[in-house]
């Protein structure tokens, strides 16, 4: 059954009304009719719900709550130094299909693109409504929250309000003796968010690096290959599966 995110409506007596471009997916894309089946989703709770009416707007009724186990048990926010081309669109599509709980997009020292005021709003509008049909695709009970494009002064900032913060940092696979990935994850049954942070494509600056360090982030390699701005969160998301889930 197709999924619908309805965040915004309110269930009255178990009845929603469904509007807008959701409503025209219904009735235009999908030809249902009274009588079928969807799936709706209201803060966080998944439900099967059937359809009452089609007219100018979409009347259904909430038949049964599902058990959802969709969510990773860790809260990962991904905090990407903003990439060249439509990279960015690829890092939420997938991200979202592997669990990320929001994407905090920042201005890098080697980033190479900038975002003024309005292209930023218009991008990061495309990113919520990518992130939204990825949700629906992948049977989320949630769709990661897009974050504002931040300067690097306010990722730090923002920083201190997870459990744990961890930088992709390509150094770490240089040298010996660095910690690797599988280690941090062991480490933080006891943790709840979790904020990794990832370069653009010239990766993070030394004056970043130590600004993180000392912020009291943990750094890490993936592995012994230099990865792709728009690989490394999506193997990360996949080693934090596989440890946790």
């Amino acid at each position: 059954m197709q999924r619908y995110f309805l965040e915004d409506k309110e269930a009255l007596d178990g009845h929603l009304t469904i509007t807008g471009d959701d409503a025209k997916h219904i009735a235009k894309v999908m030809r249902q009719s009274v009588g079928e089946q969807l799936i709706a989703v209201v803060a966080g709770h998944v439900y099967v719900a059937e359809i009452t009416d089609i007219d100018l707007a979409v009347q259904v009724k909430l038949i049964r709550e599902l058990e959802d186990r969709s969510e990773l048990p860790k809260r990962v926010t991904i905090a990407c130094g903003l990439p060249k081309g439509d990279k960015l669109e690829l890092i939420t599509q997938k991200a979202t299909e592997l669990g990320m709980s929001a994407l905090l997009p920042y201005s890098a020292e080697r980033s190479i693109v900038k975002w003024d005021g309005a292209k930023s709003e218009k991008k990061i509008e495309r990113l919520k409504k990518i992130a939204q049909e990825a949700a629906e695709q992948s049977h989320r009970s949630r769709i990661p929250a897009i974050h504002t494009v931040h300067s690097f002064k306010q990722l730090t900032n923002a920083a201190k309000n997870y459990d744990v913060v961890i930088v992709a940092y390509e150094e770490e696979a240089k040298k010996s003796g660095g910690r690797r990935f599988a280690e941090i994850l062991e480490s933080l049954y006891d943790k709840d968010s979790i904020l990794l942070i990832f370069g653009p494509e010239g990766g993070i600056s030394e004056t970043e690096a130590a600004a993180l360090k000392e912020a009291g982030a943990l750094f890490t390699s993936l592995g012994p290959r230099i990865l792709r701005t728009e690989t490394a969160p999506l193997y990360a998301l996949s080693a934090i599966s596989y440890e946790f889930e």
